[in-house]
């Protein structure tokens, strides 16, 4: 299984630890945004670094046709065990399982606990699903499994993928040509990456929402991604939406705009981040943004994007990059002011301020007096496009986002 790829070390590092572990290795996330490279990385790893053999692993991908034949928990069984019988258990040798996007075998949780029962098998497995791990198959593993979240490519990683250097120009493609790793084979032209991105977004709607939720109100689905395209950075309910939708002659319940939301953000093509009270470190239930995984899936949807999205698209990249190393986002707002993320991670919290250029000193006063508000002492940070920072200012730190992700 010889495979030719760009290595994504931060993962990996991540996931070391657990190997050989009796625990289910999990990857999740967005369809394309790498997860079957990574397990190939994993294996890569065994190999070279853990003396594991060839024959000791097994690789099922649920999207090729030769595994078709594996239906559901007891063909999987099948498949995986059908050298063991032969064999004295006392002299199993430990198999490497690696499964990807499992959730098409049906009730495959239960071919899991079998072999989480036994001693020699290690099991790396990915999906493209958010609820299924919450609401579907937690109960039945139970301890046994841990989360690695796999993201499209942050900028250094882009960097690597398309062997250029850190400067205002890369960081202008990144902004265009975004984020999936697939892209390092394909000419990025526009219509090109075009025809790549709306496969993707097709296959992720069709398959991943429609088909798996039964949906019927299609029509409806895809006004409400169109919705939410176009208001990245708003603060806003399903009421909102409810209205909006309404507004264009579409009459939706509430409740089924939540239902259509939930279905959406299970998929992760957009990601919800909850508002934050700071005083009380209470999470409202309203009030919720939406940032897209991929912001080309975003713009393909809306037929590419205006000058004017800058500012949304610069606070995508944002959530992006903090969300790459794990770091809890929320959004803070009360009646006057609003703080774009509060980032947290460990004892580590920042409050972060998003603007595309701080132009003239009115936009500097709103985004630093926002900061301000907040009296506690922890790290305060505006971050811009400027490409000259000549000022801070009552300890709120000023940094060029393109060095500042670098950097850090």
């Amino acid at each position: 299984m010889m495979k030719i790829y760009n290595k994504r070390p931060l993962y990996i590092e991540k996931i070391k630890p657990f190997i050989d572990k009796d625990i289910i290795k999990v990857l999740i996330w967005q369809r394309r945004v790498g997860k079957s490279y990574i397990l190939f990385q994993i294996i890569d790893e065994l190999k070279n670094n853990y003396l594991v053999k060839e024959e000791q692993i097994i690789y099922i991908n649920k999207e090729l046709n030769e595994f078709d034949f594996i239906k559901n928990y007891q063909d999987l069984l099948d498949f995986i065990k059908k050298d063991d019988s032969e064999i004295n258990s006392e002299w199993l040798i430990k198999k490497y399982i690696f499964i990807d996007e499992i959730q098409d075998i049906e009730n495959f949780e239960k071919a899991l606990r079998d072999m989480q029962a036994l001693w020699n098998y290690d099991i790396y497995i990915s999906w493209s699903n958010a609820n299924m791990l919450s609401s579907e198959i937690a109960t039945f593993l139970t301890w046994r499994y841990i989360e690695f979240e796999i993201f499209p490519l942050n900028y250094i990683e882009f960097l690597d993928f398309h062997k250029l250097e850190k400067w205002k120009e890369s960081f202008l493609k990144y902004i265009k040509f975004w984020w999936l790793p697939y892209l390092k084979n394909l000419e990025l032209k526009d219509e090109i990456v075009y025809d790549y991105i709306k496969n993707v977004y097709n296959t992720i709607l069709l398959k991943d929402i429609v088909r798996r939720y039964n949906i019927r109100n299609i029509d409806f689905l895809d006004k409400l991604i169109i919705y939410l395209s176009d208001n990245i950075w708003s603060l806003f309910t399903a009421n909102n939406i409810s209205k909006y939708l309404k507004s264009q002659k579409i009459n939706i319940w509430t409740n089924v705009v939540l239902e259509y939301l939930n279905h959406i953000t299970s998929v992760y093509l957009v990601n919800k981040v909850k508002r934050q009270e700071i005083v009380w470190k209470k999470i409202f239930e309203i009030n919720d943004k939406y940032f897209f995984s991929d912001l080309w899936i975003r713009n393909s949807i809306l037929w590419w994007y205006k000058q004017v999205d800058i500012g949304k698209i610069i606070e995508n990249i944002v959530w992006l990059y903090f969300k790459s190393i794990w770091y809890k986002i929320h959004i803070w707002k009360n009646k006057t002011h609003e703080i774009d993320f509060i980032v947290e991670k460990w004892s580590d919290i920042k409050y972060i301020q998003v603007c595309y250029l701080l132009q003239d000193e009115k936009t500097k006063e709103r985004e630093f007096w926002n900061l301000l508000e907040i009296k506690d002492n922890y790290e305060k940070i505006v971050l811009s496009l400027d490409d000259f920072i000549d000022w801070d200012y009552k300890w709120i730190k000023h940094y060029n986002l393109i060095d500042y992700i670098y950097s850090n």
